[in-house]
């Protein structure tokens, strides 16, 4: 499948640049090899639906000379208008042709051909060995509508995004299949405000253009069908849906004693080796490992998500065993009692959640040493931590080993600590939820997995659920209906934008999302109007609010993560394969330092922010020295987005959740400050991001016309926990769970994962949601009314060929 245009944690914005061949001006960014230039006239009546973009890529060896670039005019996949740009694969010689192409997505797969009224004028165009550019003017560009896309670009607005990918491999010749991309993408800021001031002569830029390429009215396509396995027979007392932080949990507290029958939906394949994942290059499967295994390879998932990342969401998800827990770089804080006290309901307080906080910390060790010869890799080697801790040191801030004060979380920095050492675990390798608590699980005969398996909707008579609908995502996935043993449960674990999927597509939720349920290809299958849930579902949608900052300091030697998929250093990858030890023992993209701070709000509320150092570059700008500390917004902040659902079945952000008042601004604003003022006075210090000498005014505006990605893919909150019912609010507020993670007005339906927070946590959220977790295990398993169970589960084995149930056809989503 291809996932192009996601929004990477790091962001990238424009500045402006004349072009010297063609003279245009406009916003410029580059990122390596590609390029792109994006110009607006200044008269927009004169010019009311186009602009101008120059696109430059890198020729591959790969593909003979080809491969593609693509722009997003809109920032991601899924929200707007792609413009393909590639070498013709039919024109040979010194200087071939490049073209172009519209394209749309409903979803993160294959994008299809756009058949709206978009046109390409060709003002330049060519083509060397090593690189090719077109610059062309595209009309009728600026809205569209197909497949259940719509949008549009307001060019008179202060700012936008673009979103670019690239790949290495060439548009087929027969120009309708799109391999995905393998060398880069990500969004970008742009201001328009500042291209349209340069834009006066855009009608000059313009003479001589050429009619090359108009959106197709009749594209072909193909579409591949994978057939369902026969659902094996029998029922169960628990079906969990979803593998990720919550799920492996609940997995494991439901099968421990051996009562119940325990069913668990991956709608992905495995992952780690020691849970049946291949994944990985050659040199990593033939040493019984996958990439999931590998800390130093696990920001590979920014340039290579191929069959790991969920392709219905807007935003990166892992849809594989473990979810976020088998992608991220692991960090592992044990939460601080203001992450509990400060927002979370009655029962559970800190006081409420020592037992289950301690409990998954007695799993799963965390450490701050990964390699297992006790070594601070790259800490030492590229000195980030020697840079920036003395700088914090003089300006009053404290050293201290995160977890063992885990309250300390004002003015305090700390080597980060990880998951990566886990209990019973090969050290050195991917540990945490995947290590212990799958690995444990998975050998009781009570549970089952079945892998590529995603839920579609939960059955239910009224408030009762009795099973769930299923498709196959992959070969060797179910597809039919499961069924609940009487007074069964169903667990929804499916993360902040899965679950709340499964519950609109069950008829629960506000009615305006419900409705587009209801209008879409699944209002067959949908529950009728008078059964439908009004909860608040997809509100209350939160995630860090991420500011970067970037500096350069001479001391600073980088490592390359990315080369270590195909060709690792040999001495490299002989430490990590023969002791766990060395750099590939250190999770990408090295990590080296964090610190925290409290910011005190002029509304009362104290706002926590967590920083953290790695050596690279970010906001368009990169080199050998330089490196990127990331601000995370995080307890406190009072802004909130919403999640919707498309009439294609694809969950996306509709209102972003980021710094949306004065008091979120400010506190983003005075931690900047703090930092940037402590680290002005690092000899050999270089900021660029922003400006060296920048005065407060001059920080103040840095942070509010940050156009860059603000997100970190650690969304929660959308199915909220609290004691107001929302159905006494019609959906409109209130909450989706009861205290005891039950969703209202519903008799065996739960929730647990990251959704039903009602509040961000101060740091990385994985350790918090696992306790989460399990203090929801030992509530459901107190209350009455559940599954009587059985010493043997009621299942047969996974490889029946049964069919006692209807199959129903597949998904769209």
């Amino acid at each position: 499948m291809i996932q192009v245009f996601q929004a990477a944690v790091l962001g990238q914005s424009t500045s402006i640049y004349t072009d010297t061949k063609t003279g245009i001006s406009g916003g410029y960014m580059q990122y390596g090899n590609f390029s792109v230039l994006f110009a607006i006239p200044s008269n927009l009546t004169a010019y009311p639906n186009e602009f101008i973009l120059q696109i430059t890529g890198m020729r591959s060896s790969k593909s003979n000379g080809g491969g593609w670039t693509g722009i997003s005019v809109k920032g991601g996949m899924i929200q707007g208008l792609l413009v393909i740009a590639y070498v013709d694969a039919n024109t040979t010689g010194t200087n071939p042709t490049v073209k172009t192409q519209f394209r749309i997505s409903p979803a993160y797969d294959t994008p299809q051909i756009f058949t709206g009224s978009a046109t390409a004028q060709i003002i330049s165009q060519f083509s060397n060995s090593t690189h090719y550019q077109i610059t062309l003017r595209c009309l009728s560009c600026t809205s569209w509508n197909q497949a259940g896309i719509s949008g549009s670009l307001d060019l008179s607005a202060d700012s936008g995004t673009l979103g670019y990918g690239m790949a290495s491999t060439s548009v087929p010749s027969d120009a309708t299949a799109l391999v995905q991309h393998d060398i880069g993408y990500s969004i970008f800021g742009i201001n328009y405000s500042n291209i349209r001031a340069v834009g006066t002569n855009y009608a000059s830029w313009i003479v001589g253009a050429t009619t090359t390429t108009t959106a197709s009215a009749t594209p072909t396509s193909t579409t591949t069908t994978i057939p369902p396995g026969a659902i094996p027979t029998g029922t169960f007392d628990y079906i969990i849906v979803g593998g990720g932080a919550g799920g492996q949990v609940m997995a494991n507290r439901l099968t421990e004693s051996g009562k119940y029958s325990v069913l668990l939906l991956e709608r992905g394949p495995p992952s780690t080796y020691a849970n049946g994942g291949r994944d990985g290059p050659s040199w990593v499967q033939q040493n019984n490992l996958t990439r999931f295994d590998i800390p130093g390879l696990c920001n590979e998932i920014w340039h290579n998500s191929t069959g790991i990342r969920c392709n219905d969401y807007d935003n990166m998800a892992g849809c594989v065993l473990g979810g976020g827990t088998a992608i991220n770089a692991g960090l592992f804080w044990r939460p601080p009692a203001i992450d509990f006290d400060n927002y979370f309901p009655s029962g559970w307080k800190s006081v409420d959640m020592t037992s289950a906080v301690n409990n998954v910390f007695n799993k799963i060790q965390s450490n701050d040493r990964t390699s297992m010869d006790g070594k601070y890799y790259l800490q030492e080697v590229n000195m980030i931590y020697n840079v920036i801790s003395p700088a914090l040191t003089n300006a009053g801030w404290t050293s201290v080993i995160a977890n063992s004060v885990p309250n300390l979380k004002n003015r305090t920095f700390t080597h980060p600590p990880f998951m990566l050492r886990a209990f019973q675990f090969i050290n050195g390798t991917r540990g945490g939820p995947l290590a212990t608590y799958t690995l444990q699980s998975r050998q009781r005969s009570n549970l089952k997995i079945w892998f590529n398996t995603m839920a579609e909707r939960v059955t239910r008579n009224g408030a009762t659920i009795t099973g769930v609908d299923i498709v196959n995502t992959a070969i060797g996935g179910y597809q039919g209906n499961v069924q609940l043993n009487a007074n069964g449960r169903v667990i929804l674990s499916a993360g902040s934008f899965g679950s709340p999927k499964v519950l609109w597509r069950s008829g629960i939720g506000s009615v305006d999302m419900l409705q587009v349920v209801a209008a879409s290809t699944d209002s067959a299958k949908l529950t009728a109007q008078s059964n439908w849930i009004y909860l608040p579902v997809g509100y209350n949608l939160m995630d860090h609010t991420n500011t970067d900052m970037v500096f350069e300091h001479p001391s600073i030697v980088p490592y390359d993560f990315y080369a270590a998929w195909d060709n690792p250093i040999t001495s490299d990858k002989t430490a990590y394969l023969n002791s766990r030890s060395g750099v590939l023992a250190t999770a990408a993209p090295g990590i080296s330092i964090a610190f925290h701070e409290i910011i005190e709000g002029n509304d009362g509320i104290s706002r926590s922010v967590q920083w953290t150092a790695r050596d690279e570059g970010s906001l368009g700008y990169s080199s050998s020295t330089s490196v990127t500390m990331s601000q995370y917004l995080g307890n406190g902040f009072t802004s909130r987005g919403r999640l919707g659902i498309s009439s294609s079945l694809n969950t996306q952000v509709i209102l972003k959740p980021y710094a949306q008042n004065e008091n979120d601004i400010q506190a983003i604003i005075d931690g900047l400050v703090n930092v940037y003022t402590a680290l002005s006075k690092v000899n050999g210090l270089t900021w660029i991001h922003p400006p060296p000498n920048s005065s407060l005014i001059d920080l103040e505006n840095y942070v509010r016309s940050y156009t860059a990605g603000r997100g970190t893919n650690h969304w929660m909150g959308s199915n909220q926990m609290c004691a107001d019912d929302g159905r006494n609010h019609k959906g409109r507020g209130g909450c989706v769970v009861d205290l005891n993670t039950k969703v209202y007005g519903t008799n065996n339906l739960f929730i647990v994962d990251a959704s039903i927070f009602p509040h961000m946590p101060s740091t990385n959220p994985t350790a918090i949601i696992l306790s989460v977790a399990e203090q929801a295990a030992i509530k459901i398993l107190a209350l009455s009314g559940g599954p009587t169970g059985s010493t043997t589960s009621t299942t047969t084995s996974s490889k029946t060929t049964t069919t006692t149930v209807t199959t129903k056809s597949s998904s769209t989503s």
